[in-house]
């Protein structure tokens, strides 16, 4: 039988090893952070597991190995994935030497799951590794064969309960110190854990329940799978949680200082055509380019309120000779025309005292209000005309 993969199949092998390939690069670039490595265990676990999974519950040979085998390789990956996971939180929470000590002690369980669940594989007969992979086989089918196969999944199901509950004690422990954005996230994410390991003990309830010859009903295979589901999405949601704020933070300071960028141009023209020294770039930027570039956003957004606020400075001096009086350097209109005339008397060669005057000054002491105030005169120099 031939391995269907569905277009979320595809999706899901995609993200997973993409996000795999990432975090070996992130591990490359810094290979002693036992924490990455970690977490590149846990990718490589869930992303490698996941193609072996599908085929064991269709049935299929996939890469030379028959369907059981491919349902052990699934869950020993998956075990591989949950160890990784609790060593993360361990690493992450304790000193390094009693992580490690801890993380030995970890292996110890892993090994005993893998061990037993290597026996039972091999113990299961030709004729049941199919049905068993396909998770249908009954108890009428042979008491060796039958003992095998519970033995197979309780202890996989067994560990996976033991290390995803392990993850979510050390989740909210972890939690407890860390800052309140990081804080939120490890909360979501240790309600998904015990989602996850509510899923975990109906599953090995069900192992057992079936191995004494009463399958589960139907209903709380049903509950266990969404408990898994849901669990899993809330692990991934909560985790992701501090990075996706922090990047869409990132995403606002971007959009402002571009937004802010292209207000400036009509103010930045004017004082760039008389005083082209005072450029940091030597090379004008188009308007197209300025519209359609997306990287070294923030460069050019400094570089471009340096470059206005020099050129206001060499001005101001003009400025003060023509008499304008404190009240129209407050209203942007009324500077935006006296800074033309002051712009055109620089340019005719007129000589003044070299006497500055502060321009356009914001009410606080910051950037961002330093800007605002740049943008409103830019603005003013476009309605009237000055650029």
């Amino acid at each position: 039988m031939a391995v269907t993969y569905t277009a979320f199949d595809i999706v899901h092998g995609i993200a997973s090893f993409g996000a795999l390939v990432w975090m070996l690069y992130l591990v490359a670039r810094s290979p002693g952070d036992v924490r990455r490595w970690a977490v590149a265990g846990l990718l490589a676990g869930w992303s490698i597991a996941y193609p072996f999974g599908i085929a064991a519950s269709a049935g299929a040979v996939f890469l030379g190995v028959d369907p059981m085998t491919a349902r052990y390789l699934q869950h020993a990956f998956l075990l591989l994935a949950a160890f990784s996971l609790v060593c993360f939180f361990q690493f992450s929470a304790l000193e390094a030497d009693l992580a490690r000590t801890r993380a030995v002690r970890e292996a110890i369980g892993l090994v005993l799951a893998l061990t037993v669940m290597t026996i039972a594989n091999a113990a299961i007969p030709d004729d049941l590794r199919v049905a068993a992979a396909t998770v249908t086989s009954t108890p009428g089918e042979g008491p060796v064969g039958v003992h095998s196969i519970a033995a197979f999944y309780v202890a996989a199901n067994s560990y996976l309960l033991y290390a995803f509950a392990a993850a979510g004690l050390w989740t909210r422990r972890y939690a407890r110190g860390a800052e309140p954005r990081l804080r939120r996230g490890l909360r979501v994410a240790a309600v998904g854990l015990a989602s996850i390991s509510l899923a975990g003990a109906t599953f090995v309830v069900s192992n057992v329940s079936r191995w004494a010859g009463t399958p589960a009903p139907p209903p709380v295979v049903a509950t266990s799978i969404f408990l898994l589901l849901l669990g899993i999405v809330l692990f991934l949601a909560g985790m992701l949680y501090p990075t996706l704020v922090t990047r869409l933070a990132a995403l606002r300071v971007w959009a402002r200082h571009r937004r802010a960028y292209r207000q400036l141009r009509p103010l930045w023209t004017m004082l760039n055509e008389r005083f082209p020294q005072d450029a940091l770039n030597r090379v004008p930027a188009s308007p197209w380019r300025d519209a359609l570039s997306l990287r070294g956003v923030h460069r050019r957004y400094y570089r471009r309120v340096i470059e206005c606020r020099d050129g206001l400075v060499r001005i101001s001096p003009y400025l003060a000779s023509m008499g304008v009086e404190p009240a129209d350097l407050a209203v942007p209109e009324r500077l935006a025309t006296q800074l033309t005339g002051a712009l055109r008397a620089h340019a005719e060669g007129k000589t003044v005292p070299p006497q500055a005057i502060p321009i356009a000054l914001p009410q606080e002491d910051s950037l961002d209000a330093d800007v605002d105030r740049l943008v409103e005169l830019s603005h003013a120099v476009a309605r009237t005309g000055g650029s």
